[in-house]
């Protein structure tokens, strides 16, 4: 006993410093150098393999707590997960350095397509295996994947409890792998993948290798899992964050929105003006304000402090077409960099707000500027309310002047001057009518008496017709301006006659007999629709005007040829009369004035572009004619 104790104090000096295996061997060796016997060598054998299992174990708990560090390890990145690539990689790589083995990698079940994928891959170097999708039963993985056990080949190309497929086997070739081990990650019931390992060399697995590898794919699982429950909890938190901040924008727009609401109904409340409700929306939107009646005219304009952005006039046609789709839509529409809003009242169109913002407006400030549309519209009812009184009151006046002789001129002077009319200045009458015989309304009325307003002049309903009294010695065009201007108001066509102008209180009827008479000569003469005057109207205008202004006639159709011959001592005057006389005939005329007929022809080019090119056409030559008679007669 006392001659084996050195060779135990040896063994035990190679455990405590972990020498390699082939140490072990060198106490027995040294022994039989020594020439110990039979039975003391049996010692020494016998001490030597106790050394042996205690290093086994020795090593076995060494592996177990490297195995247990590693599991702590993954337990801690599934604490602080941010990163789930990171964390399976990881896992990958201390499968892959736990088992010792060449490749370790791991596959994912694809739902949509029904089959496996390669997630992650540790000591792979072929891309066909990296890009390897496993149908479900196909090849090993496919099989764990399907079965949801493990499975482990110490050969797999030779293994023919597999389905192989070319593709899968081309690439485990490709990548060189012979022994493969395959456990399944588990969720529950589920298998949602396969962890692997694998070796370029025939080897077996044991059963403490598939337990540790099991346990980094339950690891795996868990990561993949909080992963995905991260992310819907992220995901619940975004939606939760916007819809707060959507909740919290409602509120902000609504107390804006009321904020405004009540601002404006205090401006109606107090009998205020248009004006201040587009102060208050510009204090309120941010911007620059145009409020437009529907003629595109101006009512009032206002501009945040500090914001000068231009804002021209909006062109009719835009305002028309703007308006007829907010109308449409119910709300504002956006044109370019504008959002105009219709200003309407039941089927009156009243005008538009048209806003140039300083910032994109949000849907709750288009409903404040629509709100202030309405407002608009009740504060533009009510001054048409109190016009119209006041239209009645002129309406009077009007229908006074026209069926009443005047008694008493100073009495009416006195009458308009409270109305802030200047009645000895000239005015004509123009009367508007349906060319078809029909009569028009109460909108026809309304809309001559604000028309009439407007311009300082005078508005009254007789038989169904509109007279108006308009400052202005223009009557022909007053007349076009009514009847374009009242026929897109009723949306349909009218005709206007205009007459005069009357310069004094008692004129006033007899002008607008004569503004009647020529509506009724439009009408004959197939001019329904339109507006004109007497003086338009040639010979017609001169039979039906009392005053029979022949100097007017005269040289409203012939006067700028009498001027020229005046001015150039010309005798296009001679040359016109000649032509009619032979009958439009060049060559007598030119014999009957003894020039050349290209004389002629150069004189009545002239004259076309004094009179116009239609100066020849049948219904001017009657007027031509007439004009140069009496042109004659009164020498």
């Amino acid at each position: 006993m006392t001659a084996a104790v050195p060779h135990e104090r040896d063994f035990l000096e190679l455990l405590a410093r972990e020498a390699t295996l082939v140490e072990f061997e060198r106490p027995l060796v040294d022994a039989r150098s020594a020439g110990l016997s039979g039975a003391a060598l049996v010692e020494v054998e016998q001490a030597k393999l106790l050394a042996l299992r205690v290093r086994a174990l020795l090593e076995r708990r060494r592996r177990r707590e490297e195995e247990l560090s590693a599991l702590y390890d993954t337990a801690g990145d599934l604490a602080g997960l941010r990163d789930v690539d990171a964390v399976l990689r990881a896992i990958v790589h201390r499968a892959r350095t736990l088992l010792n083995v060449d490749v370790s990698y791991m596959t994912l079940n694809d739902s949509e397509r029904g089959d496996t994928y390669m997630r992650v891959t540790d000591g792979s170097v072929a891309a066909s295996f990296q890009r390897l999708r496993l149908e479900p039963g196909a090849g090993l993985g496919g099989l764990v994947a399907l079965t949801g056990a493990p499975y482990a080949t110490a050969n797999y190309p030779t293994d023919s409890r597999f389905k192989h497929k070319a593709d899968i086997d081309h690439g485990v070739t490709e990548e060189g792998l012979v022994a493969i081990l395959g456990v399944p990650m588990r969720l529950g019931s589920s298998v949602i993948g396969v962890l692997f390992a694998a070796d370029r060399a025939e080897r077996p697995f044991a059963r403490d290798e598939v337990d540790l590898l099991q346990s980094l794919a339950a690891h795996a699982a868990v990561a993949l899992d909080t992963a995905r429950l991260l992310s819907e909890t992220q995901a619940a938190l975004a939606e939760l964050s916007a819809a707060n901040a959507v909740i919290r924008a409602h509120s902000e727009s609504v107390e804006r929105a009321a904020a405004a609401h009540d601002r404006m109904t205090a401006v109606v409340l107090r009998g205020g003006q248009v004006d201040e409700v587009a102060a208050d929306l510009v204090d309120v939107l941010h911007g620059t304000l145009l409020v437009i009646d529907a003629q595109g005219r101006t009512l009032a304009t206002a501009s945040t402090p500090g914001y000068a952005a231009d804002l021209p006039q909006p062109a009719a046609t835009l305002v028309e077409e703007a308006v007829a789709a907010s109308r449409g839509r119910g709300g504002t529409v956006r044109r370019d960099e504008l959002a105009i809003a219709a200003v309407v009242a039941g089927a009156d169109d009243l005008g538009a707000l048209v806003l140039h913002p300083a910032h994109p407006l949000t849907d709750a400030d288009e409903r404040i500027l629509e709100r202030g549309a309405q407002v608009t519209a009740l504060l533009l009812l009510f001054r048409r309310t109190v016009a119209e009184a006041e239209a009645q009151v002129r309406g009077d006046l009007l229908d006074d002047l026209i069926s009443r002789p005047v008694r008493d001129p100073q009495a009416v002077r006195t009458r308009a001057g409270r109305l802030g009319l200047d009645i000895d200045a000239p005015y004509v009458v123009v009367t508007a009518g349906d060319h078809n015989g029909e009569g028009l309304g109460q909108r026809a009325i309304s809309w001559a008496r604000t028309f009439a307003a407007a311009r300082q002049g005078l508005a009254v309903a007789r038989e169904g017709r509109i007279v108006l009294l308009l400052p202005g010695e223009d009557a022909a065009a007053a007349a076009r301006l009514v009847s374009r201007d009242l026929g897109r108001t009723l949306s349909r066509s009218v005709t206007a006659g205009g007459a005069g102008p009357a310069r004094r209180p008692d004129a006033v009827a007899s002008t607008s007999l004569e503004s009647g008479q020529c509506l009724s000569a439009l009408v004959a003469l197939g001019r329904g629709g339109s507006g004109g005057g007497t003086t338009e109207l040639g010979y017609v205008g001169l039979l039906l005007g009392e005053r029979r202004d022949v100097a007017a006639f005269v040289h409203g159709v012939v006067g700028p040829v009498i001027d020229y011959d005046t001015r150039r001592g010309t005798a296009l005057v001679r040359t016109l009369e000649a032509y009619f006389e032979a009958g439009g005939g060049l060559t007598k005329a030119a014999e009957a004035l003894h020039v050349h007929v290209n004389t002629v022809t150069q004189r009545l080019e002239r004259i076309a572009r004094l009179l116009g090119d239609d100066w020849h056409q049948p219904g001017r030559v009657l007027d031509l004619q007439l004009a140069l008679r009496l042109h004659n007669l009164r020498g």
